[in-house]
């Protein structure tokens, strides 16, 4: 079914593109169909259902430290937020806790999940994943995982779910702009404008589409 998404505001993150005041992508199968003004495209595609949200719609976002989210922290259960908190152990916080293998799989799915809920589409990874946990769990999510060489830096310090924190602008932060033809990846803040987006990060999401499915909303 056609799908048309549009938002207050199209960033579509290609070189010299001028962002889209109401602007929308229109959705076919897994593919972007067409980009643009809302006007134009739902003219050209007047049977598509139409998917209205707050803010600004953009690509979908890479996640340049993937392995090490994925790895080397343990993301709670809803049933352990009273006892473990609601953000991720790590450290000696992590390495305190029993981790027997479901324990493990249920963590790196909940970490996939939180990737989904900050617009992550693609997970970086030198070479793939090598822990299988997390390689079955990736390749369940749908997410795309995309070689890690032309990652910014040497990706120290703390990693962020926020992968806007590494690309430090929007460019630097997709996968790939969005463009007739391409993968229908994209992601949806609850911000004015780029700037805004910036400052309050990627946590403003409020929907991420996965090759044309709607993977996370959070209304």
């Amino acid at each position: 079914m056609l799908t048309l998404h549009t938002a207050g505001l199209l960033l579509t993150a290609a070189p010299g593109a001028a962002p889209v005041p109401g602007g929308a992508v229109a959705v076919d199968g897994d593919t972007v169909a067409a980009v643009g003004p809302y006007e134009d495209v739902a003219a050209a595609f007047p049977q598509a259902r139409v998917r209205r949200w707050p803010g600004v719609l953009t690509p979908g976002l890479r996640q340049w430290h993937a392995v090490r989210l994925l790895s080397e922290a343990y993301y709670p259960d809803p049933r352990e937020y009273d006892q473990l908190g609601d953000r991720p152990l790590t450290g000696e916080r992590r390495a305190a806790l029993e981790m027997t293998e479901t324990r493990r799989a249920g963590s790196v799915r909940r970490g996939l999940q939180q990737m989904l809920r900050h617009g992550t589409t693609a997970v970086a990874a030198m070479g793939g994943f090598k822990d299988p946990v997390v390689s079955a769990a990736v390749a369940r999510s749908g997410l795309r995982v995309v070689p890690a060489l032309l990652a910014p830096g040497i990706l120290t310090g703390e990693p962020d779910l926020d992968p806007l924190q590494e690309g430090r602008d929007l460019p630097g932060s997709v996968e790939a702009p969005l463009a007739v033809g391409g993968p229908a990846d994209f992601a949806v803040f609850d911000v004015p404008d780029e700037a805004a987006l910036l400052k309050a990060g990627a946590a403003t999401c409020v929907a991420t589409v996965l090759a044309g499915r709607l993977v996370y909303r959070s209304r």
